[in-house]
């Protein structure tokens, strides 16, 4: 498994989206935990979750949990594995997703993830999402404080522009790390935010990163060419695509079986040509 850093920290080539194994359709228990184990397996050593992953409102954290029975179940050494979570998101339990990203909240919902996931400091703690309701200094500012205090290892940003990317950096004093924004074949109005990212030196996650992939024509057509090409699937195509976009880049593919996150990490050691790039998009 290829690496790359975020912060002062390597990690793998290519992350596991926990989201997948807690919100609606979400697997049995049992095979939840043998995916996170066989991401492990494969490599993987970064794992992103968010205390907004679950479905009832009397849920909270549901992911989070799981990751955590799922590292202390495995039987390896896990003591490199970066968990990165997220505050400021709600589910109330109807299905809908709200915000809340006051600064007393962002710091009630940090202690909160620091008991589920059994750890003194969090890896790598980001804001959710902007909250039209509160100052996005406000919320980075809360994120500043839980850095100072210790309580998190490295900050980093949600579903943030440009202008929130600049802001966050100047409010944490040059300390933010991660920016973690939808980015795939069929959604790329991130691209302005990965350049960004790819200047500042900041790791950049895309969420959802294998959208679009799976059509006949179209997008779908490039990357399965190429994947015909190399004897692989498209999905895989589309991790290394993400690796070659830039230096920065970490896709976090979300995943409920072990069988696609096995797939998707092979994606990590796949060398596209330069006559493979110039199919894709």
């Amino acid at each position: 498994m290829r690496t790359r850093r975020i912060g002062e920290v390597e990690v793998s080539a290519i992350g596991l989206g926990g989201m997948p194994m807690s919100i609606e359709g979400r697997p049995d228990e049992e095979r939840s935990i043998r995916t996170i184990h066989a991401a492990l397996d494969a490599g993987i050593t970064l794992i992103d979750t968010a205390d907004a992953y679950h479905v009832g409102a009397d849920e909270v954290g549901h992911n989070e949990s799981l990751i955590a029975q799922a590292l202390a179940s495995y039987g390896g050494d896990t003591s490199g594995v970066l968990v990165a979570t997220k505050g400021g998101h709600l589910r109330p339990g109807d299905g809908s997703w709200t915000k809340n990203s006051s600064p007393d909240y962002l710091k009630q919902a940090c202690e909160a993830s620091l008991k589920r996931l059994g750890v003194e400091a969090i890896g790598l703690y980001q804001h959710h999402r902007p909250d039209p309701e509160v100052p996005y200094a406000d919320s980075i500012g809360a994120i500043r404080d839980l850095l100072d205090a210790g309580k998190i290892r490295m900050a980093g940003i949600s579903n943030a522009n440009p202008e929130q990317i600049r802001q966050a950096q100047e409010i944490l004093g040059g300390r933010l790390v991660a920016v973690q924004n939808q980015f795939s074949p069929a959604f790329r109005s991130s691209e302005p935010e990965l350049e960004l990212c790819t200047e500042l030196g900041i790791a950049f996650l895309p969420w959802s990163p294998l959208g679009g992939i799976s059509r006949a024509g179209g997008l779908g057509g490039g990357f399965a060419d190429v994947a015909a090409e190399h004897g692989v699937s498209p999905q895989r195509v589309c991790v290394a695509w993400h690796l070659a976009k830039s230096p920065v880049s970490i896709p976090i593919p979300g995943s409920s079986r072990p069988e696609t996150i096995i797939d998707s990490a092979a994606g990590a050691d796949l060398e596209l040509t330069a006559e493979d790039l110039a199919l894709l998009p």
